[in-house]
């Protein structure tokens, strides 16, 4: 993507200020800035598919996933490709995690640590970071005749691999375009590309519930 060269530094309360004040006037057109900060500070959920890629010292790995979340926390990520972990379902119900392996004998469901690898992937906890910050960057890029809002937060207590990230979307859909995740170096480390994005849809709960192989009838 090609950078605009313009650059925002803006107190994140400031910037929730403007938006509130430019909804409760009606008149003066809103800003891309503006819509997109109405859209995320709005979202109760999402569903999605999107490409996910891991960057170690040894390489690159990336899963095609179908993504949903919910802002109170739940999730659930379905792997589906490559091959050798299609079917791979990961979800958390706001207590515990649970991940479903279809390559196990006898198809086990089993409760997992969580991981914050996975954790950070999802628009929900950039939305959560991105709020918590007391400043944040706006960039502006232009790409293929689109243009996009670049906003980036920093991840709280996110280690040396972890550090920041960076979230892409389009100044004409107000979709997410692409987050990326970058070491303290400023180094890659996770890059998500978002395809088919639904702002909230209706989500139930047993979306977000796997029953483990001791409890099955």
């Amino acid at each position: 993507m090609k950078k605009s060269g313009i650059l925002f530094i803006i107190p994140i309360l400031t910037m929730i200020c403007t938006v509130l004040a430019a909804c409760s006037t009606g008149g003066t057109p809103k800003s891309p800035m503006e819509k997109i900060q109405e859209k995320l500070t709005t979202m109760e959920s999402y569903a999605c598919i999107a490409d996910v890629t891991y960057i170690s010292n040894k390489g690159k790995n990336t899963y095609k996933t179908k993504q949903y979340y919910k802002m109170s926390g739940e999730y659930r990520i379905e792997i589906t490709d490559p091959e050798q972990v299609k079917g791979l379902v990961t979800v958390f119900d706001g207590k515990k995690v649970m991940q479903y392996n279809p390559r196990i004998l006898g198809e086990a469901v089993n409760e997992i640590p969580q991981s914050k690898n996975t954790y950070e992937i999802f628009l929900g906890t950039f939305v959560k970071n991105y709020l918590q910050s007391e400043e944040v960057t706006l960039e502006v890029f232009n790409n293929n005749n689109d243009e996009y809002t670049v906003l980036e937060a920093m991840i709280p207590e996110g280690g040396k691999y972890l550090a920041t990230e960076k979230l892409w979307i389009s100044n004409k859909t107000l979709n997410p375009a692409q987050l990326v995740i970058y070491d303290t170096e400023g180094k890659e480390r996770i890059i998500v590309k978002y395809g088919e994005f639904k702002y909230n849809v209706d989500l139930d709960a047993s979306m977000f519930q796997l029953k483990p192989s001791a409890e099955k009838d």
